[in-house]
């Protein structure tokens, strides 16, 4: 593509002094162009890959065959159409310097074997994926690729639920950035009003770790109050996990989680899951602690939060979007 290679021509104009001869046909000068696309055994293997992608091919000059690409392939079908003519690219070049530098001539059969299983391979082991068109599954059978269907979108809907009569439940989230770190709860009763809102910047940290100190100051919180009946949920797998495995926190966390830990013991304890589209309510909490000082406290929601509990207690759910 940057007009680089060797060919006859290329040294010619390089001051080499030399006869010129194409070593596929023996029957013209080696100009890049010729030896690319214009020989007959050139011919014979874009005669091949024209059939296969079922497209008449006709090239002015090398660039030409990029607009190949240009056409609406799927994602899966495009690479393998590069693959192809990359692979057909160098698989002449390779025929080329074979014929000319160790006396072998390798039929164009067999050439078109070789492309054919690099390019195999290339489509198989891609993670892109193609659609139902009756052309892409055609050019990629032709090369013996499995189809990768599109991944299936899945919508899920996630809705926050409130506690039983005479629970709370706390809802905890970390957030971080590269200066600093804070958690976020609220505490909520059976007819999902707000109780108690918590805001705590914690400084430099992660964000599992603002995860894990946000789970621990609402346990804390609850055992000052006497909330016997407490529903801690969280955004965090890990932080769940963390409840059957202290191995996950980190060292200078775990005496006061083994605190924690035992102050559940007193309760009527449940830690739970919910994917973030469900946990917005804290998620804002969070980010309000990392532009304050210590820790902050209402008891009245504040506005950044609001309208997350309005939609909580009207049962309004959020979307999450997954793919398979």
């Amino acid at each position: 593509m940057h007009d680089k290679m060797p060919t006859d021509e290329k040294l010619i104009e390089r001051g080499c002094n030399l006869p010129s001869i194409c070593n596929l046909c023996s029957d013209h000068n080696e100009t890049t162009f010729h030896i690319l696309f214009d020989c007959p055994y050139a011919v014979r293997i874009w005669t091949w890959f024209s059939a296969a992608i079922n497209i008449n091919l006709h090239f002015n000059n090398v660039e030409d065959i990029w607009k190949l690409c240009d056409r609406g392939w799927s994602p899966q079908c495009k690479v393998v159409i590069k693959a192809a003519i990359i692979n057909i690219l160098a698989t002449i070049w390779f025929v080329r310097n074979q014929a000319r530098f160790n006396n072998k001539k390798i039929h164009w059969n067999s050439a078109i074997n070789l492309i054919s299983s690099s390019v195999s391979l290339t489509g198989n082991y891609t993670k892109l994926t193609s659609t139902s068109s009756m052309i892409d599954f055609q050019v990629l059978k032709k090369f013996n690729i499995h189809i990768h269907p599109p991944r299936a979108l899945v919508i899920k809907e996630v809705m926050w639920s409130p506690p039983l009569h005479n629970w709370i439940k706390g809802n905890s989230d970390g957030s971080a950035t590269s200066t600093s770190s804070a958690c976020g709860i609220i505490f909520r009763n059976s007819i999902s009003d707000s109780i108690l809102c918590v805001a705590e910047n914690l400084g430099v940290g992660s964000a599992f770790i603002a995860e894990i100190c946000g789970a621990m100051r609402a346990i804390e919180i609850a055992h000052q109050r006497n909330w016997t009946n407490f529903w801690l949920e969280t955004d965090s797998m890990l932080v769940v996990v963390a409840f059957a495995n202290d191995t996950i926190v980190p060292w200078n966390l775990c005496n006061r989680w083994c605190n924690c830990k035992k102050l559940t013991l007193s309760m009527n304890f449940v830690i739970s899951h919910i994917f973030r589209e469900g946990n917005q309510c804290v998620d804002s909490l969070a980010n309000v602690g990392l532009s304050i000082q210590g820790l902050f406290s209402w008891e009245t929601a504040p506005a950044e939060v609001l309208c997350y509990i309005g939609r909580n207690k009207l049962g309004l759910p959020s979307f999450r979007f997954m793919s398979f």
